[in-house]
């Protein structure tokens, strides 16, 4: 769906209202207007936004959102802009809505093992500011020193503890959130346990800025776990043995908090970057937590070793911390050698070896080298397709490559997967989420969007 302003009212006279009404909170300077156009995906819109409002409350956000509703303005949501989907950048006639300066730690309960936050606070921040009362927010997306919370929420991200401990939306128990018409709305609850009405708040979960703004979030904690982490290293000679491992140690019943697999082609442009001998094969990174970490992780080195992997295990915290350094130089391992499309596919963990194999044969058809990250914990796979390219934005990736993308969507979908696990479909994926939703649920979630947002302001042109 797509909205321009109405004729009778001017971006300047649009312009002219949100100073107006926020004074210097509303910029139109080159470099803020610049940024909000791209994302981390690299996409970049084809034009300037009319200006970003930095909102410092949630009257600042209602009064954007009254006068977007009143000319009928299109609003884009935007925290750190971390996101890789393309699902919050803005264009020509578009106001870009800022909750980035509303970034606190309203409330802790101990008791309750609960806070509340504004959408802009930092995950990692948020973590250190909680670390002082025994708690921890769990979800740990890899951009965590960088990304927020309301951005967290807004694609359901997940991230390297998956596995053990959720995504996002098993840590969310409330929201605030304005509408498209600027009211504010509770949704949720503060309680474990609450059946009361359609579940609204899952709903907001992973909308992408679709169906309103969230400005507050009341979040469940964890107590700060206890004892020393044990780390687990496995080098195996093939990716899909890598990946039967991991579908091993994940229906033993073992629950690892961490499970990272690296591929062959992934583990040799790492160890590229980093200048470090590479022996060939791929790797597997296994954390195990807790009170019973080391004996955990024993077992699970067990299993590795009898399905012909080498292992090693460690209790240092300096050699743990040098082995995920590894894993997180996979990007900029990338990123030295051409533009890159970040993908995000997820299928069932038992799956994860076919998914391995249906890669293997993409990039034997196609003739390209996908180098892929996995989640193994959780079934989220990151291959990475490499190009020369401004950007990866639909104009720029070759016909070549978003050809082996999509046929590599359609192989997650007939494995009982899906076209993304935590990054969204923003601009990126419109074009394949038919495939997955199938008419008629297509249909039903267009008409939720529009009761949402009648006028269809909300992130035009994003997902649907």
């Amino acid at each position: 769906m797509t909205v321009t302003t109405p004729a009778r009212v001017t971006t300047l006279e649009v312009l002219a209202q949100l100073v107006d009404a926020l004074g210097d909170a509303v910029s139109t300077a080159s470099d803020d207007v610049a940024f909000a156009r791209s994302d981390k995906s690299g996409h970049v819109s084809e034009a300037p936004p009319i200006a970003v409002v930095t909102a410092r409350s949630i009257d600042d956000v209602q009064a954007v959102m009254r006068i977007a509703t009143s000319t009928e303005t299109p609003v884009v949501t935007r925290g750190a802009g971390t996101g890789l989907a393309g699902g919050a950048i803005a264009s020509a006639g578009e106001i870009v809505l800022s909750t980035l300066a509303m970034n606190r730690l309203l409330e802790v309960s101990i008791d309750d093992e609960l806070a509340v936050v504004q959408p802009g606070i930092i995950n990692a921040d948020l973590n250190r500011q909680l670390e002082p009362h025994g708690l921890w927010f769990t979800p740990d997306p890899a951009s965590r020193a960088i990304s927020t919370i309301g951005g967290n929420i807004a694609t359901n991200a997940g991230g390297l503890l998956c596995a053990k401990y959720g995504v996002t939306r098993e840590s969310v128990l409330g929201l605030s959130v304005v509408m498209a018409d600027g009211r504010l709305m509770e949704f949720g609850h503060r309680t474990v346990k609450g059946v009361t009405g359609l579940d609204l708040t899952a709903l907001m979960i992973g909308s992408e800025g679709t169906l309103g703004v969230i400005v507050g979030a009341t979040v469940k904690l964890r107590r700060l776990m206890t004892g020393a982490a044990a780390v687990l290293s496995a080098r195996f000679d093939t990716v899909d043995d890598a990946a039967r491992a991991a579908a091993v140690v994940t229906s033993s019943g073992l629950r690892p908090a961490l499970m990272e697999l690296i591929g062959e082609s992934a583990m040799a442009g790492i160890s590229a970057h980093l200048r470090m001998e590479h022996t060939g094969g791929s790797r597997l990174i296994l954390q195990t937590d807790g009170p019973g970490a080391a004996s955990e992780a024993e077992a699970i080195s067990a299993i590795i070793t009898s399905l012909g992997g080498e292992c090693e295990v460690s209790l240092e915290p300096e050699e743990g911390e040098r082995l995920f350094a590894i894993r997180r130089a996979f990007h900029p391992a990338m990123a030295a050698l051409g533009t890159v499309l970040i993908e995000d596919v997820c299928v069932p963990r038992s799956q994860l070896p076919a998914m391995f194999a249906a890669i293997g044969e993409i990039e034997k058809k196609y003739d390209i080298i996908i180098p892929t990250v996995a989640h193994a914990g959780d079934g989220n796979l990151h291959p990475n397709f490499i190009f020369d390219g401004d950007g990866p934005d639909g104009a720029d990736v070759p016909a070549d490559i978003w050809a082996a993308a999509g046929e590599l969507f359609q192989a997650a979908l007939r494995l009982g997967g899906t076209l993304t696990g935590e990054h969204g479909v923003g601009l990126l994926k419109r074009r394949w989420l038919r495939d997955e939703l199938g008419d008629d649920q297509l249909q039903l979630q267009r008409q939720i969007k529009e009761l949402f947002d009648p006028l269809g302001i909300l992130n035009p042109g994003k997902v649907f």
